[in-house]
């Protein structure tokens, strides 16, 4: 028997580490945010900016999905498939619903 432990691939697995690095991106808009706020910047400027994290994090949002897609349901055994999409699309749902 083998010791070894594996970690599960995940459909982002081959761009996990460009995913982390826009991740790492959205931390230091939202860490500028914060400074902004802290400087009593003007209110369009401090909007503005937070449309953009949001953009970014949609974008991010969308990339996850589509690698979910592709690996997590169309990977999936014939037996799982129907569950799986019907978990693709409650998130969907929930990225819709918000603000």
């Amino acid at each position: 028997m083998s010791d070894i432990e594996t970690t599960p691939t995940r459909g982002y697995t081959a761009t996990k580490d460009q995913l982390q690095k826009r991740l790492r991106r959205i931390e230091g808009q939202v860490r500028g945010v914060q400074g902004m706020v802290e400087e009593d910047r003007w209110c369009i400027d401090v909007l503005t900016q937070i449309s953009a994290i949001q953009a970014a994090l949609d974008k991010v949002a969308l990339g996850l999905l589509d690698e979910h897609a592709r690996h997590c349901v169309m990977g999936a055994p014939d037996g799982e498939r129907a569950d799986r999409t019907d978990e693709l699309m409650a998130a969907v749902g929930r990225l819709m619903r918000r603000g």
